[in-house]
């Protein structure tokens, strides 16, 4: 398992956003921490035609924080 930090895309709202409430996505935010293999399409506007996948650790400058449940 992997560690996630605030500003990594596994705490941010457009990591897997098209899968809603996917309880991988809730127990990533919530523990803060997830699967070394995990990969997710991110659903940020400016990379919406690029399809980019990254990783719960990965990051830029687009962060915006997921509400947790």
């Amino acid at each position: 398992m992997q560690q996630v930090q605030d500003g990594q895309c596994g705490l941010c709202t457009h990591f897997g956003e098209h899968h809603g409430d996917d309880q991988r996505l809730v127990n990533i935010r919530r523990e803060r921490t997830a699967p070394e293999t995990l990969v997710e399409e991110c659903g940020h506007p400016k990379h919406a035609e690029l399809h980019l996948v990254v990783t719960p650790i990965s990051g830029c400058q687009g962060f915006e924080p997921a509400y947790v449940h």
